[in-house]
């Protein structure tokens, strides 16, 4: 193998250099412009799972009777003569992000997929932390939940009893919410009136 040393061997790395160094700073620059460029997620992320019409309906007569009691609450028993729809979503709720307070039409089964969080009924105030890997049950009373990690959590949630031209989820009215708030001390978003949250 011959080695050609010389200027004109030496000008040829340094332009070889330059060109790979010219290359990778081009790339970098990129990925900061693409970085700086992309949204933040936002505060709570809602993929629906269930069909395009965000209901998927029973084709057989399908009742539904849920006994919940969790801990410190008495026994919640809520029964679905008819649990018509359903509908399931995927929550992405990124870090320090709550739920505005707000109901469902019939129980919700909550499966945390990934992270932690913190359910609040608005009757009790009490925060009942859920981790990965853990479900519970909503019989639809009043309630928020926040992401008290450093991560995303995701939820994956099953509401039942959802007519196939009504909301999932009804925020309660701004008045409720701030009440609940105060007797809380939670500090959920205050929705607009009539507005609903997924």
């Amino acid at each position: 193998m011959t080695t050609i040393t010389g200027p004109r061997a030496l000008r040829r790395s340094l332009v070889a250099a330059a060109g790979v160094l010219a290359v990778i700073g081009a790339l970098v620059l990129a990925s900061t412009v693409g970085a700086q460029a992309e949204d933040p997620p936002p505060p709570i992320g809602v993929e629906t799972l269930s069909t395009p019409e965000q209901h998927n309906e029973f084709t057989d007569d399908v009742a539904v009777q849920v006994r919940d009691k969790p801990d410190g609450r008495s026994t919640e028993v809520v029964n679905l003569r008819d649990a018509s729809n359903m509908a399931v979503f995927e929550f992405t709720i990124q870090p320090g992000a709550e739920f505005p307070w707000h109901t469902h039409p019939g129980p919700v089964f909550a499966a945390v997929a990934e992270g932690d969080l913190v359910f609040i009924y608005g009757d009790d105030c009490a925060e009942r932390p859920y981790a990965q890997g853990e479900a519970f049950v909503d019989p639809g009373l009043a309630h928020t939940a926040y992401n008290p990690g450093d991560e995303p959590t995701v939820v994956i949630a099953t509401v039942f009893g959802v007519d196939a031209d009504a909301a999932p989820s009804m925020n309660v009215d701004p008045e409720d919410a701030e009440a609940f708030n105060e007797a809380c001390g939670t500090d959920a978003p205050v929705p607009e009136p009539a507005s609903h949250q997924h």
